[in-house]
């Protein structure tokens, strides 16, 4: 089994004022997320703005996370797109790089059926050594991993973990109820955390971690040891932050959040643009509260 931790952060990708990956403030984003309550990263997901990388730049900054985490925590690369043959051979890479494991997204735009999503996952995971994590978001994917298709690839030796995005406690309850107990499950969603460990969850794949990663730890901390009131008094003062983070396109409000504490992490690429002078102050507000 492989364990991930309970806390991993999604983790943004740093640019310059050229818009290019400046691998400096990764090293340094990094090192402030490891202080900060990260037991994992994951690199090159959407908050990493893995549309507008271009695979050779996914290689260099997994090899560049990888090299900078020098095995302190797991690393695992966003290796998943809507070709099977194209996430394939980026996990060879990832796999090459020192990688810990792989993030798999269920392929957007092209709308397979479930039959074509596990064609898809375990052709991938027959082709790597790598533990597979899977990641179900219908709100960016538009098709829904449902929970017969994610027990079924549960039972595939390398498929260990989902990011659960859907929202659907009825969907991730039954996940939970009908996998091994060896196979994890995340919460892909900051506001979900919570709920979801009420169920029997193992933890986030979260982008607030980025700036509440030691409050997200504490909470779930505070619940695994039976502390659920105060486990639920930290989750609502979190959850004003964890809304106003996805008020707009992600990951252009986090990524604005770093900034102003002093992460300096850059802008975003098109075809996301930064915030109006408006939604800074009222983001500024919240965190500064």
């Amino acid at each position: 089994m492989m364990d991930f931790g309970n806390i991993l952060t999604a983790m943004v990708t740093p640019f310059d004022a050229n818009g290019q990956i400046d691998f400096d403030k990764t090293t340094e984003l990094i090192e402030y997320l490891l202080d900060n309550g990260s037991e994992g990263l994951v690199v090159g997901g959407t908050t990493g703005e893995s549309p507008v990388l271009t695979k050779d730049e996914k290689i260099a900054l997994i090899s560049h996370t990888v090299k900078t985490v020098n095995n302190r925590v797991p690393v695992i690369a966003g290796t998943g797109s809507n070709s099977t043959q194209a996430s394939i051979e980026l996990t060879n890479e990832a796999e090459k790089s020192g990688a810990d494991g792989i993030m798999l997204v269920v392929p957007y735009y092209n709308k397979p059926n479930q039959e074509g999503l596990y064609r898809h996952f375990a052709a991938i995971a027959s082709e790597t050594g790598l533990p597979v994590m899977l990641y179900n978001v219908p709100g960016r994917s538009v098709v829904n991993l449902n929970s017969e298709t994610t027990i079924k690839l549960s039972k595939i030796n390398n498929i260990v973990s989902v990011k659960e995005a859907s929202g659907n406690l009825d969907q991730i309850a039954d996940i939970i109820e009908r996998t091994d107990d060896d196979f994890s499950v995340y919460s892909g969603e900051d506001s979900m955390t919570l709920p979801m460990l009420s169920i029997g969850a193992d933890g986030a794949v979260s982008v607030v971690s980025h700036i509440a990663g030691l409050e997200l730890k504490e909470m779930v901390t505070k619940f695994q040891s039976g502390d659920v009131t105060d486990a639920a008094s930290i989750h609502r003062k979190l959850l004003p932050i964890m809304n106003r983070l996805f008020a707009q396109p992600s990951p252009v409000p986090i990524k604005t959040a770093l900034n102003m504490k002093g992460i300096d992490v850059g802008s975003v690429r098109l075809p996301l643009v930064s915030l109006t002078d408006f939604e800074r102050e009222n983001l500024r507000r919240l965190i500064e509260s």
